[in-house]
This record gives C-alpha cells, structure tokens and sequence, in this order.
C-alpha cells in the first residue's frame, strides 16, 4: 500500500523558514516524479515544486522559485521542501503527491498519489 506521510508545517512569522518532509512508503519510487502542492481555503490546489526522483532534477512555480528548494534523499525516501523567506500568503496545506508520468506534473491531475497534507500558517 502506497503512503506518503508529510510532516514539518506550523506556525512562522513573516520572513522565516520551514522544511516539509514528505516521507513515502510501499513501493519503490526510483521511476517515480515527486511533487509538492498547496491549496488556501477558497482556493484550487496549486503546483509548488516538483522533483524526479532518480536524477533530482526539479521545476518549480515562478512564485517560489527564489524562496523553495525541493530535494530528495533516496536512502530515506523522503522528500524535502524546504520553504525560506515565507510570506502570508504562503499560507495553506501542503501536500505530497507521487506520479509516475513526467507530463502534467504542474498540474494535479498529473499526480497518482497523495499524502493528507500539513498546514503552514505564516503571520505578518
């Protein structure tokens, strides 16, 4: 049974840092694209980052691209964002998703597997 746990949100003021953990389970990822999204409330989900699991290869959304680092550790099989100069509207539930097609990873649909997501709250 495939399972990808996040962990690592919380509460941070403005201009602080967090790194999410997105630990995953239940089968070999090694051909595997791993992404990171988020959704505010009201809002649709929204691309984040994404990284390829066998070369660490990554994208990212032009919005966080000079703030969020994505990474991964094989030997752990976990994923990292690791998220600096957070601002307010950073402010959501960040998930972990796991697919196995490099087309469409900016997009939600693109993604096989999902974890249940850790909130980040930044205050101003």
């Amino acid at each position: 049974q495939v399972q990808l746990v996040e962990s690592g949100g919380g509460l941070v003021q403005a201009g602080g840092s967090l790194r999410l953990s997105c630990a995953a389970s239940g089968r070999s990822f090694s051909d595997y694209f791993m992404g990171w999204f988020r959704q505010a409330p009201g809002k649709e989900r929204e691309f984040v980052a994404a990284v390829t699991w066998s070369t660490g290869s990554s994208l990212r959304a032009s919005s966080v691209k000079d703030r969020f680092t994505i990474s991964r550790d094989n030997a752990r099989n976990t994923v990292y964002l690791q998220m600096n100069s957070l601002k307010p509207e950073d402010t959501a539930v960040y998930y972990c998703a796991a697919a196995r097609s490099q087309y469409k990873l900016e997009y939600a649909s693109g993604y096989d597997y999902w974890g249940q997501g850790t909130q980040v709250t930044v205050s101003s």
